[in-house]
This record gives structure tokens, C-alpha cells and sequence, in this order.
């Protein structure tokens, strides 16, 4: 089932927000502008471009597990004519991976890859960083080894877009694209959806968090679910018949409809299909 994955680590996916430039204040917008059309030329740095990066800084000894300073690079999308930035925040996000690394990693191992003074230290500066700036929030979002159920809500089947990798070394794509709108719309039907047919759970907890994420952003942006890096490790054959977001919605209607057994059988199918992922990351 892998494919050759020796550019691209480690299998993540990203839920990415786009704003028009006029949802940032000047002088910013200014040195958006100017980094758009460099963009839009093929002239700035790539997403493997971000990820070289960040594993750079964990070769010294002792590692650099957040960038010193923040990023000044974006991804930039063109929209029905409006140009869209998603700026990296990769300082930002460093921390808050940082943050997450206990729950993911045995403390013997976390320790040897990270010091715990290497730790302490990138919090120390993430809270004094935090003081200074209590709104900043990220433009991305990541999980590894898989697409988390929530983010598939925000999409409609028809918006999935899917290009095979080829064979002089182009890898795949696959991802899904939606107005600010209609995601936040999702969001709120099946919120409604999932509280009117069960209790509160992880699900609902996720998509409350998720929904107030998109409510800081611009009402034109736009919403980017990118399957990055998991693409090298899933096969063509996997990813041409994926269809997580039309399973999620089967299931949502299902549910609105009163009918639990279709739910779960599209939940299953849904459930099935990622547990297959999961567990090629212990077989790496």
C-alpha cells in the first residue's frame, strides 16, 4: 500500500484557511500583496519547502524546536478572482505541536528527542510571546496519520479535487475547497445534526472547537482540507476511492433522517477506511 516516501515526512494533513488581503491591516496586507504576486509566479517556497525547514532546526544539538523567528511566507490560492493568503505561522505552530508532543510520545523518548530544558525554555518564550499577543491564532491546522472525522463536515463531496501522482515524480493531490460560508454552514447543520440524535462526545466537542476556529477568520475566506503528506504513503488506488466527505455526509443525513442503522453503516465504512491508515504508522 506505501508509496516511495522518502521526500515527504511526516504523513500529515492540513485544514487550511485562506483570507482575501483585505482582512489583514497594513503595513501586513502590503507585504502580502507583494509576496502574492511572487507567488502566483511560482517564485516563493513550497509546502516541503515549510517541512525541510522545520527539521533542519531539530539537527543541532541542542535541537531548535521552534523556529527564533516567525515566518513571513504564506500559501496563496486565487479565488473567482480575489487573492487569498494562508500565512505558515510556523513559530506559532511549533509551539502548540510542542504543546501536544506528552499525549504523543513515551516520556523516554520525548526526552531524548527533546531535552525537557529545551522544552521549558520554548514554553517560557511561547508565554511571553502570548502576552505581547493574545489574539494570534494559526491559519493551519495538522494531524498526523490521518483526517480527522470533524474536518471532513466542512465539505461536500463535489468539492473534492484529486490528481494522480506521476511517474517523473509529481506526487498526488488530494484535497477539498470551500467558501468561508458554506463551511461555517456545515458546521452549524451538523452541530444540530449530531446533539439532536446522541449526547455530547469527541465528535461534537471537535466540530464546537473547529467551528469557533473559523469564526475568527474573514466571511470571503476560503477552506482548504489537504491530505500533504499522507499522499506518499497511500497507494493510487486508495486515494482514487477514497470518498471520506460524501461517507460523513451519508452518515449526517442518515442521522437527520432517523435512520441509525445507515449512519452506521456509513460511519463504518468511514472508520474502516482510516484504521487501515493508522495502522501503516506502526508498521513504519
Amino acid at each position: 500500500m506505501p508509496a516511495d516516501s522518502s521526500l515527504a515526512v511526516p504523513y500529515a494533513s492540513y485544514l487550511r484557511v485562506y483570507e482575501p488581503l483585505a482582512a489583514f491591516p497594513e503595513p501586513e496586507r502590503l507585504h502580502w500583496e507583494r509576496y502574492a504576486h511572487r507567488a502566483l509566479r511560482g517564485e516563493t517556497p513550497t509546502a516541503q519547502d515549510e517541512l525541510r525547514r522545520s527539521l533542519a532546526d531539530l539537527l543541532p544539538v541542542p535541537p531548535v524546536p521552534v523556529p527564533v523567528h516567525e515566518s513571513a511566507d504564506a500559501f496563496v490560492a486565487e479565488v473567482g478572482g480575489t487573492v487569498c493568503v494562508c500565512p505558515w505561522r510556523t513559530r506559532l505552530r511549533g509551539w502548540q505541536a510542542l504543546a501536544e508532543l506528552p499525549g504523543l510520545l513515551p516520556p523516554p523518548v520525548l526526552d531524548a528527542a527533546l531535552p525537557p530544558v529545551v522544552r521549558e525554555q520554548a514554553a517560557a518564550d511561547h508565554e511571553r510571546w502570548r502576552e505581547r499577543n493574545p489574539d494570534a491564532r494559526p491559519w493551519i491546522r495538522s494531524a498526523t496519520w490521518q483526517v480527522p472525522v470533524r474536518w471532513f463536515t466542512l465539505f461536500a463531496d463535489e468539492e473534492r479535487e484529486y490528481v494522480p501522482g506521476s511517474g517523473a515524480g509529481k506526487a498526488a493531490v488530494l484535497r477539498y475547497r470551500t467558501p468561508m460560508v458554506q463551511a461555517r454552514r456545515r458546521v452549524a447543520r451538523s452541530l444540530k445534526t449530531l446533539r439532536d440524535a446522541m449526547d455530547e462526545g469527541p465528535l461534537t466537542e471537535g466540530l464546537v472547537d473547529v467551528g469557533r476556529w473559523l469564526e475568527e477568520f474573514h466571511p470571503r475566506a476560503l477552506v482548504e482540507l489537504d491530505y500533504g503528506g499522507l499522499v506518499y504513503a497511500l497507494s493510487a488506488e486508495w486515494l482514487a476511492g477514497d470518498r471520506s466527505a460524501a461517507d460523513v455526509a451519508e452518515g449526517m443525513a442518515a442521522l437527520r433522517a432517523g435512520d441509525g442503522e445507515a449512519a452506521g453503516a456509513a460511519y463504518e465504512r468511514l472508520a474502516e477506511r482510516w484504521r487501515a491508515v493508522r495502522n501503516l504508522q506502526s508498521a513504519s
